[in-house]
Formats: C-alpha cells, sequence, structure tokens
C-alpha cells in the first residue's frame, strides 16, 4: 500500500484570518485549552513549540480514559505549515507523520491536516473510530476558541 492509501485529511475553512488562526494553534498556552474532539481536555507535561521541539500531553475523554500523546515538531513555517511526528506516549512507538497547514483565504484561514499512519492497520483502526470526524470536532473547538465559529 502506498503512503496515500494510510493518508487521512481533515479540512475546514475557519472564519478568522490565518494570523489568529495560528496564534491560537502556535501558542503553548492555548493549544491544550482547544486541542482534541468534544469533551476531551488535554493535561500537559511539557510543550515546546519550534522546530526540534515537542508537546507530551495526556488527551481525556469525557469518561475519564486518558489516551497519552507526544507530538515531535519537525519543521515549522510560521503561518504555513507545522510538520511532526506523532508517538503513543512519550517514549511510546510512532503512528504517523502529520502536517497541519495554514492556507490564506482573506478573511479566512483554511486548515488542512494530514496524518500518514504508520501501517495500514493503524489508518484502518483510525477509520474505524472515526477519526476524521474527531478531528473535524478538534478544528471546530479552535474555531470557537478564536470566537470564529
Amino acid at each position: 500500500m502506498s503512503a496515500d492509501d494510510r493518508t487521512l485529511v481533515i479540512q475546514r475553512t475557519i472564519n478568522a484570518p490565518r494570523d489568529v488562526v495560528w496564534g491560537a494553534w502556535f501558542n503553548a498556552d492555548a493549544l491544550p485549552q482547544w486541542w482534541g474532539p468534544d469533551g476531551f481536555t488535554c493535561k500537559t507535561d511539557r510543550i515546546d513549540l519550534r522546530t526540534g521541539g515537542e508537546w507530551v500531553f495526556d488527551m481525556i475523554s469525557p469518561d475519564g480514559t486518558v489516551f497519552p500523546n507526544h507530538h515531535k515538531y519537525t519543521r515549522v513555517q510560521p503561518q504555513s505549515r507545522i510538520d511532526y511526528i506523532l508517538y503513543w506516549g512519550f517514549g511510546g512507538p510512532k503512528h504517523a507523520e502529520a502536517c497541519a497547514e495554514f492556507a490564506d483565504q482573506g478573511d479566512t484561514t483554511v486548515v488542512t491536516l494530514r496524518m500518514t499512519m504508520v501501517t495500514q492497520k493503524e489508518h484502518d483502526d483510525a477509520v474505524s473510530y472515526n477519526a476524521v470526524a474527531l478531528g473535524l470536532q478538534t478544528l471546530g473547538k479552535l474555531a470557537r476558541f478564536i470566537g470564529a465559529d
């Protein structure tokens, strides 16, 4: 299977200028406040938003289930793109390579998330638990956080 067969794409237009959307995304205080699907919260262990930096955190579901996460930032192009690797918690196995792209559309911003899973099974598992819908919820929380929904 090709990388395209293992890739999920999530896209939303947010009714705010790119600098506002970027500001909520690439801000160590703001990001944990809105990240994750509806009803989820984040507990950050450490966060360093720069190329070579990382975000180690737990996503906590409404029922209290803890999902350890680790994002390792491999490239940051300010107000344009963030490339990162997703791990199942700090020291856990890699499960995807991801990027977030921010396209300026005047008064709106198109945010596109791409996640290429390490294996086809990881991709299929993500599809089965509705990862795209959950990702759209996350982008919805971002829009609400900045008052653009």
